[in-house]
């Protein structure tokens, strides 16, 4: 037992130690480029700080001139900002345009007397379909009024083959002046569907009993206050009113006269309403208006009626009547921008509209001579 408690012989042994590896470290060998390139390295270093010395001092010198230069520039702002102020505006095209339409005169009174006695009112009195409306003759106004709004005016006179007197000037009148847009547009429509119709099954014949002549147009344009309705009354600088008066510039009644024009010209073969003396002064009243920029938004309108109306003459009339609505324009419409807007707006490929063009344009170069000529000589006879 006491023998098995003694140590064993290993346990005597004094432990190895094991050496730790020894590593050869490598010398670094500096060869001759490495030398080479350590020199040149360390003199290039050398003028690198002059440069960043000599911009450090170049920086400060710019602080130092920053007031002046802002100063020269502010000079040289201002003085092309006075030259351009200097610079004259007389040479500048002007735009065009013309004050077509002065004050309006007072619109002809409404009152329509004869109308409760038309043949059209009587005949529904006296149905037994009045029994349920119980129309009394005095309401009789109103009710044709809604029956003209409503279409039904148009082809009760169609079933009736008969347009009265009383009945055409009072849809004429409301059509050129009444201040109700309702009114006036059926109005026109009305007379529009009369002289024109849509197709050949409204196509009927019918009586008329009276029809609008040139001088109702013409009293229509002197009580929208048209001003250039003689070539006495020629314009020579635009100017648009722009005061508070409401009676001042053109009225809303005067797309209704361009729309009843212009369809009047295109039903000369079932009707003739106009001579050609009468169409050249009515073209010569719309190449007018065409000059007013308050009506821009009626250019298309201005434009149909405009062709309507060269549609009118024949061929043989027409280079004849060139002429004189050349000259009469001529007469109204000063010899500046605006003489070119005359010419521009007669528009179309056709040999009518080409022709009335260039006489149009003959005709202002010819006003222009003759007004630089008349200059001339009033400064030549100043002079003397």
């Amino acid at each position: 037992m006491t023998e098995m408690d003694e140590p064993l012989d290993f346990e005597f042994e004094e432990p190895t130690h094991v050496s730790p590896t020894i590593t050869k470290k490598k010398k670094k060998l500096i060869g001759l480029d490495d030398l080479l390139n350590d020199f040149y390295q360390v003199k290039s270093d050398v003028p690198k700080k002059e440069p960043k010395r000599a911009k450090i001092q170049k920086s400060y010198d710019s602080d130092d001139n920053v007031d002046t230069r802002e100063a020269e520039l502010h000079n040289y702002v201002d003085k092309c900002q006075q030259q351009m102020n200097e610079i004259s505006t007389d040479d500048q095209m002007p735009l065009w345009g013309l004050q077509v339409f002065g004050d309006q005169k007072t619109m002809p009174l409404l009152t329509f007397p004869d109308l409760r006695s038309c043949v059209l009112l009587q005949t529904f009195m006296g149905h037994e379909v009045n029994s349920l409306f119980e129309l009394k003759p005095e309401e009789g106004e109103p009710f044709l009024e809604g029956l003209l709004v409503h279409g039904w005016l148009l082809k009760l006179v169609k079933n009736h083959c008969l347009v009265e007197k009383s009945i055409a000037t009072w849809t004429f009148s409301l059509m050129l002046y009444s201040p109700k847009e309702e009114l006036r547009e059926a109005a026109c429509e009305f007379w529009c569907s009369l002289l024109l119709p849509e197709n050949q099954v409204d196509d009927v014949t019918f009586e008329m009993e009276w029809l609008p002549s040139h001088s109702e147009l013409r009293q229509a344009l002197e009580v929208y206050g048209f001003l250039l309705d003689s070539p006495s009354k020629s314009l020579s600088s635009m100017e648009i009113v722009h005061g508070d008066s409401d009676s001042a510039g053109p009225p809303q009644n005067i797309k209704s006269w361009i729309k009843y024009v212009s369809v009047c010209c295109q039903a000369r073969t079932t009707c003739s309403i106009f001579s050609t003396s009468e169409v050249e002064d009515l073209i010569t009243s719309v190449i007018c208006l065409f000059l007013d920029r308050q009506l821009l938004g009626l250019s298309s309108a201005l434009n149909d009626c405009l062709h309507s109306l060269i549609s009118f003459f024949s061929d043989d009339a027409f280079h004849s009547s060139c002429q004189k609505i050349a000259k009469s324009v001529t007469c109204r419409v000063p010899t500046d921008v605006n003489c070119l807007r005359s010419v521009e707006i007669v528009t179309g490929g056709n040999p009518r509209t080409k022709h009335l063009r260039s006489v149009l344009a003959f005709q202002f170069l010819v006003a222009c001579f003759d007004n630089k000529c008349m200059h001339v000589s009033l400064n030549t006879c100043a002079a003397t």
